[in-house]
């Protein structure tokens, strides 16, 4: 035997305990508790889908989840402490379409890359917006809309500059070839307060923040933004329906982790996240939120980030959007 056969048979006996610590260490996960990162602060929509999937989660992990809230610059400071994480399964991220999408071409330097820094696991639930405008304003429906904007300036409120709202008032101006003012609010409910008073002509928002006006009958829906009708607001077409085509626009929630998670710990994560959307009492508390299940594959997920990040980038551009 050689000197040099000696020394490979060595060391590859030295690397038999380590290797086998890796391979115990990834089939025993998890053995502490995982933190899911809420790109949002405490109260928001998206801090209530990530308890509600923290929780389906945590069941099978058999560890408890731990929601952690890192808000800042439209989400993306959240995202970057995942992005930043070890891919060990212990730090996952409650994404968006604003991280996983907008934020792309809205920021100029995100502190990362929203598909080769993480790891896609499941598509969660999505959301329209809803266009809403005042009962006395003279438009029943889109294209009344749609001409009123042409023969008088309309204003359109929103939640900030980049937001869903914002961009869907911005694809309707390309596709239907429009100039409305845009009228950003530091607080949303301002604007819906706006809204309801005349001072603003229209808004997209989320469907349960214009409910209980469109059913008090102060505002009128014309129209939601997503490419099939919703639950809670069976009655209202989708936007595509009225005339606007090439039209959907969806808040977009999902599960990731940080680039090089394992695909066991992917796997299982994905089955727990679809495992949740086919329970019935968990699908009619999701739909009690506004939101509708999407679930799918870990590769589907990552053919969505693609396709946002693709679709926001030259409404961004022709509207000139910048962050607040």
């Amino acid at each position: 035997m050689t000197q040099a056969t000696r020394r490979a048979i060595l060391g590859a006996l030295a690397a038999t305990p380590l290797l086998a610590r890796r391979g115990w260490a990834q089939a025993a996960w998890p053995d502490r508790p995982i933190r899911l990162i809420v790109p949002f602060a405490a109260g928001t929509t998206t801090d209530a889908l990530g308890r509600i999937l923290a929780e389906a989660l945590a069941r099978e992990a058999k560890q408890p989840v731990v929601v952690e809230n890192r808000a800042g610059a439209g989400g993306n400071v959240g995202a970057q402490a995942v992005a930043q994480a070890p891919g060990d399964g212990y730090t996952l991220l409650l994404g968006t379409n604003g991280t996983h999408g907008i934020n792309s071409s809205l920021f100029p330097d995100l502190g990362f890359d929203a598909v080769k820094d993480f790891t896609p696991i499941a598509p969660f639930v999505t959301t329209p917006t809803v266009l809403g405008v005042p009962a006395s304003l003279p438009a029943s429906s889109v294209m009344e809309l749609v001409a009123l904007a042409k023969a008088r300036p309309l204003s359109f409120a929103s939640a900030g500059n980049g937001t869903t709202g914002h961009l869907s008032q911005a694809l309707l101006n390309l596709r239907a070839g429009l100039e409305t003012q845009h009228v950003p609010y530091r607080n949303a409910s301002q604007g819906v307060t706006d809204l309801l008073s005349g001072r603003v002509d229209a808004m997209f928002y989320h469907p349960l923040g214009l409910k209980p006006h469109l059913e008090s009958g102060k505002l009128k829906a014309l129209a939601v933004t997503s490419g099939k009708r919703i639950s809670i607001l069976p009655d209202v077409p989708t936007i595509q329906e009225a005339g606007v085509q090439d039209f959907v626009v969806e808040g977009r929630w999902s599960l990731f982790g940080p680039a090089g998670l394992p695909p066991a710990i992917v796997a299982r994560l994905n089955r727990a996240t679809n495992a949740l959307l086919a329970d019935p009492a968990a699908l009619a508390n999701l739909r009690a939120q506004g939101v509708e299940p999407t679930g799918g594959t870990p590769e589907q997920l990552a053919a969505m980030t693609r396709e946002e990040i693709a679709k926001w980038q030259p409404v961004i551009v022709a509207a000139r959007i910048r962050p607040d």
